[in-house]
Parts: C-alpha cells; sequence; structure tokens
C-alpha cells in the first residue's frame, strides 16, 4: 500500500518536472521566436527563407494547442512583408527555388484556422506583389526588385492555392472578402495568375458565393471584378465555360436583378451594367442555360423597356433617370438580343416580348417638341441618336428571323419613311460619336447607311411578299432617285457613301431579278444610272474605299435588272451600255472579268447586241474577238495548260487540260455527288464564256485578228469537243479506279472517242502550223515589198542628186551649158509636127473656150476666139505654149486642176 502510494506521489511528481519543463521550454521558444522578430524587422534574408518557413509550418502546428505560437506566427507573416534582403546579386537566381518554395508555403498556411493569420496572410500577398521597393541599402543588404518577387510568387502556384482556400472560409465572411481583394490584385495584371484561377475553377467558385450576406456591400463588387480580369486576362472560353451551369446563371440572375430594381447609386448602376455584360458573353455560349433559368424571358422585357407597356411585376414600378448608365444598359441590352438571336429557341421569347415592334418605334425618327413646351422625360438627342443607329443594327440581324413579326409590324413602310427622312433637308444634326454613328457628324448619314442596310438584309433573302411589298410601295423608284442625288451631291466620295450606293444598287438587283415587269418600270432611269457607274475611271478601282465593290453592284445590276427585258436592253444599247461593258472588260481586274462576261454573253441573246460588239474597238484598234482571245490566252497561262512558244497544242492527248486537273487526278475515285474537275472546270474560269459569246459571233470573218489570234481561235473552235473528249476520259478513269470493265461495245466507243479527240486535235496542230508557214511567207513577201520600195526611194534621190550636180555644171562650164542648149533645140524640133503629104486629108478641130492639150513633157494650152467675131471656126488660133519652169536641171510640176498623173510624172528638186 506504501509502495503504490510512492509510486504515485513518485509519477506526480515527474509529471509536473515535465510540466514545468514544457512550459520553460516553451517560454524559451516563444522568446527566441520574439527576438527573431525583433532583429529582422527590414526583412527576411534570401539564405534564411527555408528555416524561416520551416519555423512557420512549426508554429502553424503548435497553435492548435498552443494559441500562444498564433501572436507569434502572425508577427513572422508580418515581416514577410517586406521585401526580402539580398546580400549579392547573384542571390537572386541562387535562392530563386527556395523562394518560391517559400511563397507556395504561405498559401497552404491558410489552413490554420485562425482569422487573424489568414488576414495576416493576405496582407503579406497584397504588400509583396504591389509594395515598391526602396533603391536604398539596409546595412549592406538590397531588397529585391518588385518584378523579381511578382515572377516567383507567379510561378508558386499561390493564386490557384487561394481559391482552394476560400471552401475553408464559410464562417468567416471578413476574411472570404480578404481573399476576394487578394485574387483581384493578381488577376488584375498577370495572365499566369488568370490560368491558376480558371485551373482551380476560380469563376465557378466565385460565382457561387457572389450573393452571400455581406454587411460591407463589396462581395458583389469583388466578384465581378474578379470575374471581368478573368475574362480580359484569362482564356474566355474557359471561364464562360465555368458559368455556364445553372447555378452560376441564377446567382447571376439574382444580382443583375436586384442592382436593377434597388440600385440607386452610381457604383450600384455600374455594378449592374458590369453583370449584363458578363451574362452577354455567357449567351455566346450555346450550352449556356440561360433560356431554361427563365434569366432570358426577364432579359427580353427589358429590352423592349420602355418602349411598349407592359404589366409585368418586374416592371410595372421599375424607373430610368436615363443617365449614362441607363443609356448604357440600353445599349448592352441590345446587344444581347443580336448574341441570343444565335440560339433559335431565343426567337420564341423575341416573338412573345414583342422585340421586333420595339426595335422598329426606336427606329423612328423622334420630332422635337414645339417651342416652349417640354415633352415627357425621354433620351436626349444623342442617345436617341446612338439607340436609332443600334436598333438599325440589331434589326439586320434579327428581323431576317422573324419574317412574320417584322411584316406584321410593317417595317418596309416603317424603313421606306426613314429613307425619306434621311433625304429631307432640315436642322437636324447628327453627332456621330458612337461606333454606328461613324462617318454622320452633321448629317443623317449614318442612318441611311443603317436603313438602306438593313433593305438589303431584307430583299436579298428572296422572300417574293417582302419584295412585292416594297415594290408596291415605289421603293425601285424611290432608291434610283436618292442613289442619283447622292452621285450628284458635291460632298466628297467617302467608304459610306460607296457603301450605301452599293447597297442600294444590291436592292435594286434583288427586286428586279426574275421578274420582267419590274424590270421594265426599272425603266431609262434606271438604264442611264447604271450606265453612269459603268463610266468610272479604272483608275479607282484601287482607291481603298470601295470602289472595286460598286462597280461589281453595278454589273449585277445589269444582269438583274437590264437582260431580260428587251425593252431596257434597247435603252442600254442605245446609251452605249455594250461599249462600256467591253471597256470594263479589257481593263478591270482578273477576278471581275467573269462576272462582266457573264453579263456580255447574257445580252447577246439580243439580235441587236452583235452589231454592237462587232463596233466596238479599244486601244490600238483592238477588237472584241482579239480582246476575247487575249483573254482566252491569259486564262490558259494562269490554269498552266500546255502550249508551245507559238500557242500551239503541245500534247494532243491534253489539249486543254489544266494543271489542277492533273492534280486532281489521284487512286482514289470521287464521291458521286461531287462534279468531276473537267466539269467544275467548265464554271470555273472564263474559257466557257468565251466559247459561248464566240457561238454567238461566229468563228469566220472576223475583224481584226492576227496570227496569233487564228492560231488560238483554232483552239476555241473545238473546245466544246475536247471538253467532251476529257469528261469521256475522266468516266475511263473512274471505272478503272474502281475495278469496273465495260462491256467490249462501250469499251470500243470509249477507244474510239479518246482517238476522235486525239485526231482532232493532231489536226488542230497541222491547221495552226499551216498558219505559221503561211504567216512566214507573207512576212517574206512583205520584206521583199519594203526592199523594192526602200530600193525605188534611193534611185529617186540618186536621180535627183545627178540632175542638181549637172544643174550645178551648167552654171560653172559654159561647154556643158551649151550642149545642153542644143540638145533642147533638138528635142523642140523633133517634137514639132512633120509636115503633111500633099494629098493627105487634115481634118480640123474647132476648140470652144479653153482646151489643154497634153503631150508627154509638154502641157499646150489652146485659145480659140468665137466663131461669131472671126467668121469662122479656124480663124485668129492662137496657140501658146506653157512655159514650164526649170530649176536644177528639172523640170517642175505646176499645180492644175486638170493635170493627169497617168502622163504627167516629174520630180521637182528643192
Amino acid at each position: 500500500m506504501a509502495t503504490s502510494t510512492g509510486q504515485t506521489r513518485a509519477s506526480h511528481h515527474q509529471l509536473n518536472y515535465r510540466s514545468q519543463l514544457h512550459a520553460t521550454l516553451k517560454e524559451r521558444q516563444i522568446f527566441a521566436l520574439k527576438k527573431v522578430v525583433k532583429r529582422r524587422q527590414k526583412g527576411f534574408l534570401l539564405k534564411e527563407l527555408a528555416d524561416v518557413f520551416k519555423i512557420l509550418y512549426i508554429c502553424a502546428e503548435k497553435s492548435k494547442d498552443h494559441p500562444e505560437y498564433t501572436s507569434v506566427l502572425c508577427d513572422l507573416l508580418k515581416i514577410c512583408r517586406l521585401p526580402f534582403l539580398k546580400e549579392k546579386t547573384s542571390d537572386e537566381v541562387t535562392y530563386a527555388q527556395t523562394v518560391k518554395e517559400s511563397l507556395s508555403q504561405m498559401g497552404f498556411l491558410m489552413r490554420v484556422p485562425n482569422a487573424d493569420v489568414r488576414n495576416q496572410i493576405c496582407h503579406s500577398i497584397i504588400s509583396v506583389y504591389s509594395s515598391v521597393t526602396s533603391k536604398h541599402s539596409v546595412d549592406g543588404l538590397h531588397p529585391t526588385s518588385l518584378g523579381y518577387r511578382v515572377q516567383l510568387l507567379e510561378k508558386s502556384g499561390l493564386a490557384e492555392t487561394l481559391v482552394l482556400s476560400m471552401a475553408l472560409l464559410e464562417n468567416q465572411p471578413a476574411v472570404k472578402l480578404h481573399v476576394l481583394q487578394t485574387l483581384q490584385m493578381l488577376s488584375s495584371s498577370s495572365d499566369v495568375n488568370c490560368s491558376l484561377i480558371l485551373k482551380a475553377q476560380g469563376a465557378q467558385q466565385i460565382c457561387f458565393h457572389m450573393n452571400e450576406p455581406d454587411p460591407s456591400g463589396q462581395v458583389l463588387f469583388r466578384s465581378s471584378e474578379i470575374l471581368w480580369n478573368l475574362l480580359e486576362r484569362g482564356c474566355k472560353e474557359e471561364v464562360t465555360a465555368q458559368l455556364s451551369n445553372m447555378d452560376c446563371i441564377m446567382a447571376l440572375k439574382e444580382a443583375f436583378l436586384h442592382q436593377l430594381l434597388n440600385g440607386f447609386r452610381h457604383y450600384d448602376l455600374q455594378l449592374r451594367n458590369d453583370l449584363l455584360v458578363i451574362t452577354t458573353l455567357i449567351a455566346e455560349n450555346p450550352k449556356s442555360p440561360l433560356i431554361e433559368s427563365l434569366f432570358a424571358k426577364q432579359l427580353v422585357l427589358f429590352v423592349t423597356f420602355p418602349e411598349l407597356k407592359s404589366h409585368n411585376p418586374l416592371v410595372r414600378n421599375l424607373k430610368l433617370s436615363y443617365n449614362n448608365e441607363d443609356f448604357e444598359m440600353k445599349r448592352l441590352l441590345l446587344n444581347l438580343v443580336v448574341v441570343m438571336s444565335k440560339d433559335l429557341s431565343a426567337l420564341q421569347l423575341f416573338k412573345e416580348g414583342h422585340v421586333v415592334l420595339a426595335l422598329l418605334h426606336l427606329v423612328k425618327p423622334t420630332a422635337a417638341p414645339p417651342e416652349g413646351q417640354s415633352g415627357p422625360r425621354n433620351w436626349n438627342t444623342v442617345q436617341q441618336e446612338e439607340l436609332q443607329l443600334q436598333a438599325l443594327a440589331t434589326l439586320a440581324t434579327v428581323a431576317p428571323l422573324m419574317l412574320d413579326d417584322y411584316m406584321t409590324c410593317q417595317g418596309n413602310t416603317c424603313l421606306l419613311l426613314l429613307l425619306e427622312w434621311c433625304t429631307e433637308r432640315d436642322a437636324y444634326f447628327g453627332q456621330g460619336h458612337s461606333f454606328h454613328g461613324t462617318g454622320g457628324r452633321g448629317s443623317k448619314k449614318a442612318q441611311m447607311r443603317y436603313c438602306v442596310r438593313l433593305l438589303r438584309s431584307m430583299a436579298s433573302l428572296g422572300n417574293e411578299a417582302i419584295n412585292q411589298d416594297l415594290f408596291d410601295q415605289g421603293a425601285i423608284s424611290q432608291l434610283l432617285v436618292i442613289i442619283m442625288q447622292m452621285e450628284e451631291s458635291p460632298e466628297e466620295e467617302d467608304v459610306i457613301t460607296l457603301e450605301i450606293k452599293a447597297d442600294i444598287q444590291l436592292i435594286l438587283s434583288a427586286l428586279c431579278e426574275n421578274n420582267p415587269h419590274r424590270k421594265e418600270l426599272f425603266g431609262s432611269e434606271g438604264v442611264e444610272m447604271t450606265v453612269h457607274f459603268l463610266k468610272m475611271s479604272t483608275e479607282k478601282f484601287y482607291s481603298g474605299l470601295g470602289h472595286n465593290k460598286l462597280i461589281l453592284s453595278t454589273v449585277d445590276c445589269v444582269w438583274s435588272c437590264i437582260v431580260g427585258c428587251y425593252t431596257t436592253e434597247d435603252v442600254f444599247l442605245e446609251k452605249e451600255g455594250i461599249f462600256l461593258l467591253l471597256d470594263l472588260l479589257h481593263s478591270s481586274p482578273r477576278n471581275m472579268q467573269n462576272v462582266v462576261l457573264g453579263t456580255l454573253l447574257e445580252l447577246c441573246d439580243n439580235p441587236k447586241t452583235m452589231s454592237h460588239i462587232l463596233a466596238w474597238r479599244g486601244q490600238k484598234s483592238l477588237t472584241t474577238p482579239g480582246l476575247l482571245l487575249q483573254l482566252w490566252r491569259q486564262e490558259e497561262a494562269e490554269l498552266g495548260v500546255s502550249r508551245d512558244l507559238y500557242g500551239r497544242i503541245s500534247d494532243p492527248k491534253k489539249p486543254i487540260l489544266c494543271y489542277y486537273q492533273e492534280e486532281k487526278d489521284s487512286q482514289v475515285s470521287p464521291p458521286a455527288n461531287r462534279p468531276s474537275a473537267a466539269v467544275m472546270d467548265v464554271s470555273e474560269n472564263l474559257r466557257s464564256k468565251i466559247y459561248s459569246v464566240f457561238c454567238k459571233l461566229g468563228f469566220e470573218a472576223l475583224p481584226g485578228l492576227s496570227t496569233e489570234d487564228y492560231i488560238t481561235l483554232s483552239i476555241v473552235t473545238r473546245y466544246l469537243d475536247f471538253k467532251v473528249g476529257e469528261v469521256w476520259d475522266e468516266i475511263s478513269k473512274e471505272l478503272s479506279l474502281e475495278g469496273v470493265r465495260p462491256v467490249t461495245p462501250d469499251e470500243e466507243a470509249l477507244d474510239t472517242i479518246a482517238k476522235m479527240t486525239e485526231d482532232t486535235a493532231r489536226r488542230v496542230t497541222t491547221q495552226q502550223s499551216s498558219m505559221l508557214e503561211q504567216r512566214d511567207k507573207e512576212d517574206v513577201s512583205e520584206e521583199k515589198r519594203m526592199y523594192t520600195e526602200i530600193s525605188s526611194n534611193w534611185k529617186q534621190q540618186e536621180l535627183t542628186a545627178q540632175s542638181w550636180e549637172h544643174f550645178v555644171a551648167k552654171t560653172s562650164n559654159y561647154k556643158i551649158l551649151k550642149e545642153t542648149k542644143e540638145h533642147q533645140e533638138r528635142s523642140i524640133d523633133s517634137s514639132r509636127p512633120k509636115p503633111k503629104h500633099k494629098e493627105a486629108i487634115f481634118h480640123p478641130t474647132q476648140i470652144q473656150g479653153l482646151q489643154i492639150t497634153k503631150f508627154c513633157g509638154r502641157v499646150m494650152t489652146v485659145e480659140s476666139t468665137p466663131a461669131n467675131l472671126t467668121g469662122g471656126p479656124l480663124a485668129n488660133t492662137e496657140l501658146a505654149l506653157e512655159r514650164v519652169p526649170i530649176q536644177g536641171g528639172a523640170l517642175r510640176k505646176l499645180p492644175t486642176a486638170t493635170e493627169d498623173p497617168e502622163y504627167f510624172n516629174t520630180v521637182s528638186v528643192k
């Protein structure tokens, strides 16, 4: 008994001793830690960080049972707010891994349940990430730079750890707010931190808790700011994917409605708009349950407010102050309509909410209240203009999807009235500040631009009811007047003006296409409009303003509004439209020639067109056949067709085969639902259209063709035969690839067709060679003729020179002059008539008036006296020898009206 009592006392004594020893040890440890804290008030050295964070880890473990360590832990973490110190510059590189691991362990200390510790960790992280480093050294120690700390903090994964720690903060709202503030700072300027937050599902976690009770009112603001940062600096698709679940949508819905219905401060209105932007980005994700959550239905209700009255409790007591924040919300709601329209299930909500009617209400121009009266409170002039333009842009997307609502609300009438308002001259002054108002400052040009664009969207649908309604309301004549007024305007052309003109022409094309009656009403005014734009200088094609689009829409207008109606075609021909199209074909860029040539081909059905086509002349007397053959050669050069140096067929087996047709020849048979390469070639280049035009013009007796043109024409003539041969060759190859052997008669037929095509190509090659030979002969003959002419000219110059030398010799040598005189006298004597035989009968000639008798080398003027004065036909006949002036020893011809060049041809020497 005594023994057991003694043992008990000994054990109690031992326990007391141990507790006293432990208490003494704890006090010594706390004392030592406080001493460390006191000595390191200026910051920890980089080389000490590993040991410091080991101490922090120990303190965190001991703080669970001994709260005394908590204050020391906070003091040590408080020192971590200061920049780490380095003794040498190389310390930053040496201890980089240690710093990264230390910062990562700081995040893990968030598991300590003490609120002070957690708050201090957040303070330290914010300080490390944002504090500016002093450049002055302390006791020979230098602080690390801010960039160094930020880089290592990003690599430590601290942002991800903080997101994960939010699950531990359910009962500490103040700490949670501090964590949100820290995450906001980390995500504000770092893509790496945003990626880490998203990796921990941060967007979803933050959205889940954004509506929790918050006396400070900052949780929702901090949460929305973090989501904004993640959308701007992180992966937007990842953010929207995390937020596209029912819980997040409901959280956003609750937050937005609370701010809309209860917020009145400027801060609340901004936060409401931020939430609406986030919702819009979520709506871009087709998998988001925005409609299933009924949030979309409520948003559609706000879209139509205040334009449409509603008894819904959400908007019954809703009042707008029409300030900038409310205006911004209205614009965001209109933008949301465009985003949601991509989801067809949202169209039913738009129909139920009468969205089209509300948009058309915004589109109508508002009249200013009379002087001295104040109208109802509404958007100001600038806001009204921007909403009007954005409503037009929204309708351009929504109206084509909701045709019934558009027609029910008389959309065409509303837009045509707006278009008429745009052309009126009044005191309206457009602001042009917004994105949609670009280029419309001081005018209604922006409204006209979006109104015409919307009409183009509706007319291009090909809906007969819409187009007939536009036609019945006189849209064709109205648009023609507008476009010609714009053309006559003295204002300088810009991008917007050219866009409006091109859109008007596209509307006219859509209205008149396949409708002869509307083409006829297009009439001479429409033809004059197209002819006017076809005269546009080709130098403007590359201006960068859009003239190329305008000329394309003009050609499309010719094709859709003129071709097919003989009345308008005849007017077009009278206005020299064919000449303008050929000029455009000659000078237009490569990618525009296909459309122009197609339009010309359609006009060739009119028998009056041929004479215009053949009468056209381009530069250097280029004819239409020559132009078409020139285009053919350019097309074949671009397609890589095999030709020799003179343009002849190089390979009779592939007379017109393109390079891409050879590339498509593979060991796999093409599918049956896809056209073959030979068939696709017909529609993808100009050759089939050029061949069709020549079928209208004919292949013979074409003006203005050279030998090169005739060589090309021989290929064009056989284009259809060659193309048929290509198709049959493709059929043979496809059968071979599929392992199908034709029956013997079919196989013989395929071989015969291939041989006929090759023989045709060889005959064309022979014909081309004969053309070249004939050209060579003509060249030789022309060369001989030119040589003969040159020789004749030189001979004439030699005779002239000899004549001049003879003249000079006469003036300087009397003997030569005497010989020349004697020779002249002999010539005169020999030219006199010889005496007649006595028995010969002489028949005198009676000459009335003045008669010129021509002899070889002499001109005799015979003037006779009238018979009533002389009494006889032969009386007083005077013969006068005309003096022939001689200069330089040669005869010079006098200009007379009765000279006959057959008998009188002399050389004049000057």
